[in-house]
């Protein structure tokens, strides 16, 4: 959804030592949260290769196999989210109740990655909060990003970002001093079937976060973290 460049290292071929051929070893890659170039194969599933990053926990999708734009935009598109569909709304309010119980009056938020139908700002708005949207591809007004609000919202987007460390150090300069963050994404939990997630079949998710790597992330960025409930912070 979110999406930004991201360098990456060549990759080897065979070394020639002593005019022997040696087959190359796996190299780490950079890792896109934290920075460190320890990040080795975790898993492997439906062709797609996935790294973990021991220095922050971060899961991630070899950069190689990630979509390009127009075949992003066209997988977003298929998403049937409606703003008045009854069960996307309830969905989304796993996220917005928790965050409208610690917002004062009319606090104001954009919701970061709002996605062919926006919806959660909506839901914080009719509820007293004006939330404007953002989205690189649908709503791709650069204004909404040159003030801070009261709050920021970023539901099922994480996981789409491709620098997660520039995104996240971005939302930071869009929060207000003791502003909100509010976060939906699936959490990489402990005794997690990887092998079988749903969430990692997603073509256009490439970024997957456990709870110590959004401890690493509050850390980073000197937030204080909330892990409210299963896919919410």
């Amino acid at each position: 959804m979110v999406q930004s460049a991201l360098d990456r290292a060549p990759g080897e071929g065979a070394l020639i030592v002593f005019g022997a051929l040696r087959p190359p070893r796996a190299s780490a890659l950079r890792c896109p949260l934290c920075g460190v170039e320890d990040a080795e194969e975790h898993l492997r599933q439906g062709g797609r290769r996935f790294l973990r990053c021991p220095t922050c926990d971060l899961l991630f999708l070899d950069p190689v196999q990630r979509l390009g734009p127009a075949d992003e935009r066209a997988r977003y598109q298929t998403h049937e989210n409606h703003p008045e569909d009854p069960r996307y709304r309830a969905f989304l309010r796993r996220l917005a109740d928790p965050l409208l119980e610690r917002l004062a009056p009319g606090s104001v938020g954009l919701d970061y990655g709002s996605g062919p139908g926006p919806t959660l700002s909506r839901i914080l708005t009719e509820a007293g909060h004006p939330t404007r949207d953002y989205d690189p591809f649908f709503t791709a007004d650069p204004s909404v990003l040159d003030r801070e609000y009261d709050f920021v919202t970023c539901s099922e987007t994480a996981e789409h970002f491709f620098d997660p460390a520039g995104e996240f150090r971005r939302i930071d300069g869009l929060i207000a001093p003791g502003g909100w963050f509010g976060l939906m994404t699936g959490i990489v939990r402990p005794g997690l079937d990887l092998a079988s997630w749903w969430y990692l079949r997603d073509p256009t998710h490439v970024a997957f976060y456990s709870p110590a790597a959004l401890k690493w992330i509050a850390r980073d960025r000197s937030w204080s973290v909330q892990l409210e409930s299963e896919n919410v912070t």
